[in-house]
């Protein structure tokens, strides 16, 4: 071995003592000869604060303020081994911990063992494991709408159990229901109480009248008439019937978003149907007496003669007493028909009281009473009064079903017909003059919902005071009663729902 490869001692590092004269740095050399230096005190002139060396010495209160405000402690790395410095030998204070490769961060103390770690957090790493099932999706993936970030699936699955959205309003609950369910067949049928199966049975009964009246009248015209009166009572207690078991329910009469007024409009529409059915009935008569009265005039001869037999007198007299009785006791003891008397409101027929003021009583009564003069007719009178009396209750039968049909087109077109004319003009200047507040009557509607309730609607004009505000809630709701009590005066007879709105008068 040469001399040349012989390694050179070096002298030991030794800390020299601290001087008022530091040597001036040295540079350093670029091999590993004996040009390399180590200044311990370095740290110290250059104004680092947290040297350990000036711990030793003790002469941090030492150093200059102006020095250490300049010089902020970073940390110094020897050049000699690639740039690192080997540990105890230099120290660098402060110096931020780095993480290492198993993302992990080393001790801060040089002094602790090189194989001992420790980590300042409290997570372990978690290694991702894909779901169970490969086409399985999670649910906070489907619940991302757009960009936004509390839709995001971050929000989702770690904001979400500690902020709570908050709850959907509840709306107020309607006063009105959208809708009332309806009774079927069954429902009615039990709902039914003991005085409607006795009503129901009895217009069972009613039939059975109208078809005797109508078999045992055959050979005349007039009978026939007084069959299809019958018949049409019969139908309409039935109607009064059904309209008294849906009155059991609730969507009978209780208003709804479906039907503002309840069912009872449905009244009125059979009502009208039945007016249309008399009619046609007394149309058919009618049609009938003309065939007879025109089938064997002239050289033509009918193919089938209808030479009708004198009807006996026990068949006349049984007939017309049924019909009377029947009559009488859908009148008074089952009040049948008493809606339609309350639609027609005849004047003449107004003041003959309950069973004779109602114009289908009065007209199945009166033709059955004049039915009972057939018997005392001779043969030659026989034939022109049967068919003069036909004729007269079936011109009844249309006048009536016509003036029925009227009355209810209004109530179904939301329109009012006074049983006087010209008496909602008297009432609207009534109403003009009833107050000195009250100037001008704006509008003013009068209508009928059904048998039961009509509808006025005013909107009137008043002065206002003195100070320019308008009437005090007083002098309206004195307004208000005053004009609601002279309608329902006036203009009796139903129930009246009546509205008034009022409106300053301005200049």
């Amino acid at each position: 071995m040469s001399a040349s490869s012989l390694p050179i001692p070096q002298p030991p590092r030794t800390p020299t003592p601290p001087s008022d004269n530091p040597p001036s740095p040295q540079p350093v050399g670029l091999g590993l000869g004996p040009s390399i230096q180590t200044e311990h005190d370095y740290d110290i002139h250059t104004g680092i604060n947290d040297s350990p060396e000036r711990e030793r010495n003790g002469s941090i209160g030492r150093i200059d303020s102006a020095a250490s405000m300049l010089s902020p402690t970073s940390a110094t790395f020897s050049t000699t081994n690639g740039g690192l410095s080997p540990q105890g030998s230099l120290y660098s204070p402060i110096t931020p911990q780095t993480a290492s490769t198993d993302g992990e961060f080393g001790s801060i103390d040089a002094n602790a063992g090189a194989g001992v770690v420790t980590n300042p957090f409290n997570f372990t790493p978690v290694q991702y494991a894909p779901p169970s099932q490969a086409g399985q999706k999670s649910e906070l993936l489907g619940k991302r709408r757009g960009h936004k970030y509390r839709h995001s699936s971050i929000h989702a699955s770690h904001m979400d159990s500690i902020f709570k959205s908050p709850a959907p309003s509840q709306r107020t609950p309607l006063s009105v229901p959208a809708s009332l369910p309806m009774p079927t067949r069954k429902e009615a049928w039990w709902s039914m109480t003991r005085h409607q199966t006795m009503r129901l049975s009895w217009c069972a009964c009613h039939f059975l009248i109208a078809g005797y009246v109508q078999f045992s009248g055959a050979g005349s015209l007039a009978m026939t008439a007084l069959s299809r009166l019958l018949l049409f009572d019969a139908a309409g207690a039935t109607v009064c019937v059904v309209v008294d078991v849906m009155g059991n329910f609730e969507v009978w009469k209780r208003s709804s978003i479906k039907h503002p007024f309840g069912l009872e409009r449905a009244d009125v529409l059979a009502g009208f149907g039945m007016a249309v059915f008399i009619a046609f009935m007394g149309l058919d008569v009618i049609s009938h007496g003309i065939q007879h009265s025109l089938e064997n005039v002239g050289t033509h001869v009918a193919h089938s003669p209808h030479d009708h037999e004198r009807v006996g007198a026990a068949h006349v007299d049984t007939a017309s007493l049924l019909s009377i009785v029947s009559t009488i006791v859908s009148a008074v003891l089952l009040k049948n028909h008493a809606r339609i008397g309350k639609a027609m409101r005849f004047e003449l027929l107004a003041g003959w009281g309950r069973i004779l003021g109602n114009p289908s009583h009065f007209l199945t009564l009166s033709c059955s009473v004049l039915m009972l003069l057939l018997p005392f007719m001779t043969n030659d009178s026989y034939g022109w009064f049967d068919k003069g009396l036909s004729f007269i209750i079936a011109s009844l039968m249309i006048a009536f079903g016509v003036r029925l049909a009227t009355s209810l087109a209004s109530m179904l077109l939301m329109s009012y017909r006074p049983a006087e004319k010209g008496a909602i003009h008297r009432i609207i200047d009534e109403i003009a003059n009833a107050d000195s507040s009250v100037t001008n009557v704006d509008e003013a509607r009068f209508w009928q919902v059904h048998y039961g309730l009509c509808m006025a609607n005013l909107k009137l004009r008043y002065r206002s005071s003195r100070g320019g505000y308008g009437m005090n809630t007083d002098d309206i709701t004195r307004v208000r009663q005053k004009v609601a009590s002279l309608i329902r005066q006036r203009l009796g007879g139903v129930n009246w729902d009546v509205s008034v709105q009022l409106s300053v008068e301005t200049d």
